[in-house]
């Protein structure tokens, strides 16, 4: 069977994309995840979205994603901004998309250029249960003490509809393979009952961070948009970085804008780009 595809990416954050509106979810999604995601023996990816119907009349799309290991995903800020994207490209010319998400509710979207998109993420939470975290009572979580990887971190653990672990870092964020070490063992710690997202971030000015993430599910990758969204939040909570200025967050794969709004809600602002269309053999 011959399977057609689409993939997309936004700072480097790449998916394979299936326009399910028609036809419904491929059976077996999560192994096809798996399959399709693996890099240099297969299309790769950091996992598969597909586009589905709206689940409400007053949707334009339904984003139901998998990351690259197969388990499902709650949210992904560049993933969403691609599937505007898509759908703007294949017939729907408006300039706000809406659209629902599994884990994260609904997103609105805006059209700011060709290829330039605007997320409304939603409020951030530093509540215990909404993260969630566990073992550390119930209240916000701004600066939390945990001991992974062989050592002491001090860490911002909020949630954009998924949950993140925000490392301040006075040095350079690590990258190859203390990435994959530490970002595993903060990742995988009991802490965090369904794991985490892990976000290294340096400040290097007012309004500029720099960021490297390990994602799970999907281990290192080029960028994460929820990721730079919870990166822009801590920093705001820890007093660094200004509610309402646009904060840019370079991360390797290129650089997205992040706003805190004064009701904690985050803005999300940044490329959404077709690689290419394919078809593979399933």
């Amino acid at each position: 069977m011959r399977l057609s595809f689409t993939k997309m990416q936004a700072a480097g954050n790449d998916y394979i994309y299936l326009d399910c509106r028609t036809q419904g979810l491929p059976p077996r999604a999560a192994e096809l995840a798996r399959g399709l995601s693996r890099r240099r023996v297969s299309v790769g990816a950091d996992g598969l979205i597909c586009i589905a119907p709206p689940r409400l009349a007053d949707a334009d799309g339904t984003m139901v994603m998998y990351n690259a290991d197969g388990s499902p995903g709650a949210m992904c800020g560049n993933g969403v901004r691609c599937v505007a994207e898509y759908l703007y490209e294949h017939g729907l010319q408006k300039d706000r998309i809406e659209l629902d998400t599994c884990g994260a509710g609904r997103k609105t979207l805006y059209r700011l250029g060709p290829h330039l998109w605007r997320a409304g993420m939603g409020r951030f939470s530093t509540r215990a249960e909404d993260v969630p975290v566990a073992g550390f009572g119930a209240g916000p979580l701004p600066d939390l003490p945990l001991v992974a990887g062989g050592r002491q971190w001090q860490v911002v653990c909020l949630s954009m509809g998924n949950p993140h672990c925000v490392v301040p870092c006075r040095e350079t964020p690590p990258t190859g393979a203390q990435l994959a070490a530490w970002g595993r063992a903060l990742a995988e710690h009991p802490a965090f009952p369904e794991g985490a997202n892990v976000e290294f971030v340096r400040q290097e000015g007012p309004c500029a961070l720099a960021m490297t993430v390990w994602e799970r599910g999907s281990g290192a990758t080029q960028a994460c948009g929820t990721g730079a969204c919870a990166a822009a939040a801590a920093f705001v909570l820890r007093g660094a970085c200004p509610r309402q200025a646009e904060i840019e967050v370079a991360q390797p794969g290129g650089t997205l804008q992040v706003q805190v709004l004064a009701d904690d809600t985050v803005l999300l602002t940044g490329p959404a780009l077709t690689v290419f269309e394919g078809t593979v053999e399933i």
